[in-house]
């Protein structure tokens, strides 16, 4: 039996160093089920670029050379900080978020999505250890693993970004594609532990994974804070 015709899409992930793997192959993986679908890893080169898992992605097209996507996705981890300052890339973000039907964020990509002026006065959702930053952005924080808020979709942490994934495939094909596409990757979570949220991990191990972080970002917060400042001076300036 033929399946039936489903217009093409086209999905553009951002690419940056010391991006938290999972957060764009995650996602991806589903994604790519949409059917009909392509998909580029956008970076400011075609250079081999760090993740935070000790090896490189390879970009599939440049800032220059992407097209415009019909879901732009923006992924997040540690290089959140430097791709914040970076002003070629939050420029990219601008455009292609202009351009596409569809503004997504896995993990902190939020807080790369709130410093390019795309989340002010939307509900947004992130990692659960960044989460007092989105207001920063103008954001509206919601304590939720997946927010839809118009075109505007946000992924909790990490993890977050397969279901978040699902439920976007769901609002574009359907859900029975949406639970295809989940049968499909067998995905069927039953975690060893249940330690995923901080209310369940309990108070020793969050205190350190927050030392853990803090070692890793020194300044994290204060760039972040910084970037906020810079955007409300823009909007001032216009």
């Amino acid at each position: 039996m033929t399946q039936p015709a489903v217009d093409p899409i086209h999905i553009a992930f951002l690419l940056f160093p010391n991006v938290t793997q999972l957060d764009l192959t995650g996602p991806a993986q589903v994604l790519s089920r949409l059917g009909n679908a392509t998909i580029d890893l956008v970076a400011q080169s075609l250079d081999p670029v760090p993740t935070d898992a000790g090896f490189a992605l390879l970009p599939t097209a440049t800032f220059a050379t992407a097209r415009a996507p019909d879901i732009l996705c923006v992924p997040g981890g540690f290089g959140t900080s430097d791709a914040i300052e970076h002003a070629a890339t939050l420029a990219w973000v601008t455009k292609a978020a202009q351009q596409a039907r569809w503004v997504t964020s896995v993990c902190t990509g939020s807080l790369i999505l709130g410093a390019a002026g795309l989340l002010r006065g939307y509900r947004a959702t992130t990692h659960w250890a960044s989460h007092h930053l989105l207001d920063q952005f103008g954001a509206v924080p919601v304590r939720e693993r997946i927010v839809f808020d118009r075109n505007r979709v946000t992924g909790g942490g990490v993890t977050a970004g397969i279901d978040f994934a699902l439920a976007l495939t769901a609002a574009i094909r359907g859900d029975d594609h949406a639970r295809l596409v989940q049968l499909s990757l067998e995905y069927d979570p039953a975690p060893p532990f249940d330690a995923g949220s901080p209310g369940r991990a309990g108070d020793t191990i969050v205190a350190r994974y927050q030392a853990l972080a803090a070692r890793s970002s020194t300044d994290r917060e204060e760039r972040m804070v910084a970037a906020a400042a810079r955007l409300s001076a823009l909007r001032a300036a216009l």
